[in-house]
């Protein structure tokens, strides 16, 4: 998948990327004047022309602000006549940061995995089933909170994702203004707060005319950052102010040369704390997708990551750094085949196979969180020298380094031109779906399916082993 930020969905007429037509979004009050891309529904000819500043971003001016300008006398907006002079309409920079989110407190773990299974996304029923998606991430989320509270209480009683994020944000929006982009940078949880949907209504009251989306994930699965553009997706669609600004979304961006370089550095760094730091492994642990997500639903997710892993080996033996390396995943959950090579696995393998110095990178991780400052840290170093293995080290994740948040920066201010409002297409599934005959025999049939299913001795045995 291409590094460079995609939209949402073209317009239908290509002509119309650089022609806003202006309304008023607050008719009485002609000072609060919105500026909506909408290619489909002209008011009276009626245009705004962003100036060349907003396309060739004006590195060397004080911000990114744009002064669009109507030259228009009359205009209607739904059937109202507006009759005014000129309009400058100030434009609006937004970038919205989306991440996974995690329980801030031991009392927050079990509605966030309940937030985490109800995705259907992330648990990937047929259609037949949906209707089970809630009680079977209540059931889930019930089993699995005791031991996943253990967890979160051996790094100090919750995750620390957010007040990451949060400094994380800050330091973009520092690093645009640097560069002369003036910003409003938001925060978007998928499972936890702020949610996706709180920062949205946030940047639909600020009225931000342009935004840039930027998961932080560096590579795209349908899981991470597929599940937050559903969300955000759907939202902007439902809103007639929201579905008319223009949004870029920078789906992944583990190619560009800053992250790269980022990662290497630290790297680099961390293997001078072997004795012999040409002899420890490289050993890059990210986290999983079922297997089911790449071969059935097409996730890019895995090759995505195994070019990933390329292009900072290639970036190290640029710096004369030729350790050996391997790649293995972590995280995985249920009864159901996950990508391999398994982490756990792997680190037992390589004790065998008489490895003794070993260091841990966490290369789909932006952020520490639980699957760092526990999982790696703690059990797997545990596991690690349990196998054999004397030295181990660990990377730490990107969090605040300068180089990274300033190619973040770059980033954000390499979409903006290519913003796009959505168009949002009729939904004709939806549509089959509200047929009460239809609804009525699927969930007839899918509960006698999946009262089978539950409680059949295979099911029964799985959970025990990969679910409580």
């Amino acid at each position: 998948m291409n590094a460079a930020a995609s939209h949402f969905s073209v317009l239908p007429n290509l002509n119309c990327q650089r022609k806003f037509s202006l309304s008023c979004s607050d008719i009485q009050n002609l000072n609060r004047v919105a500026c909506y891309s909408d290619c489909n529904k002209s008011t009276s000819q009626a245009s705004l022309f962003l100036c060349p500043g907003s396309t060739n971003r004006r590195i060397g001016s004080t911000n990114l602000v744009c002064r669009a300008f109507s030259s228009v006398d009359t205009s209607t907006y739904n059937g109202v006549v507006l009759e005014s002079p000129s309009h400058t309409v100030e434009e609006k920079v937004g970038v919205l940061l989306l991440n996974l989110g995690g329980p801030e407190t031991l009392d927050d773990v079990q509605p966030f995995l309940f937030n985490l299974f109800a995705d259907p996304d992330i648990i990937r029923l047929p259609r037949l089933f949906r209707f089970l998606q809630r009680p079977l991430a209540k059931l889930i989320s019930t089993l699995r909170a005791p031991k996943s509270k253990e967890g979160y209480a051996s790094i100090g009683g919750g995750s620390p994702l957010r007040k990451i994020t949060d400094d994380q944000a800050l330091a973009i929006k520092m690093a645009l203004e640097a560069k002369g982009v003036s910003s409003n940078v938001y925060v978007g949880m998928r499972y936890w707060y702020p949610f996706t949907e709180e920062a949205v209504q946030q940047i639909k009251r600020d009225g931000i005319t342009r935004l840039v989306v930027l998961p932080l994930y560096p590579q795209f699965s349908i899981s991470t950052t597929g599940s937050s553009i559903s969300v955000l997706e759907q939202t902007f669609r439902e809103d007639d102010y929201l579905s008319r600004v223009p949004v870029s979304i920078i789906n992944s961006w583990y190619q560009r040369k800053g992250y790269l370089k980022s990662m290497a550095d630290l790297i680099e760094k961390e293997l001078q704390s072997f004795s012999e730091p040409m002899e420890a492994m490289i050993f890059f642990s990210a986290h999983g997708v079922p297997v089911s997500y790449v071969e059935n639903a097409g996730d890019p997710y895995r090759d995505q990551m195994e070019e990933c892993i390329f292009l900072i080996m290639q970036e190290l033996k640029a710096r004369g750094i030729n350790n050996e390396h391997t790649l293995a995943y972590q995280s995985r959950v249920g009864p159901v085949q996950w990508l391999k090579p398994y982490t756990d696995e792997v680190l037992v393998e390589l004790g065998q196979k008489g490895v003794k110095s070993l260091l841990a990178v966490p290369v789909s991780f932006v952020s520490e969180h639980i699957e760092t400052l526990e999982e790696i840290d703690m059990e797997y170093r545990e596991l690690a020298l349990e196998s054999g293995i004397k030295n181990w080290a660990r990377v730490p994740a990107l969090g605040l380094t300068p180089s990274f948040i300033t190619d973040l920066a770059d980033a954000v201010i390499e979409a903006l031109p290519s913003a796009t409002a959505i168009y949002a297409p009729a939904n004709t599934s939806e549509d089959m779906d509200n047929d009460p005959v239809k609804f009525f025999v699927k969930m007839f049939f899918g509960s006698v399916l999946a009262f089978i299913l539950f409680f059949s001795p295979k099911m029964i045995s799985a959970f025990r082993n990969h679910v409580i």
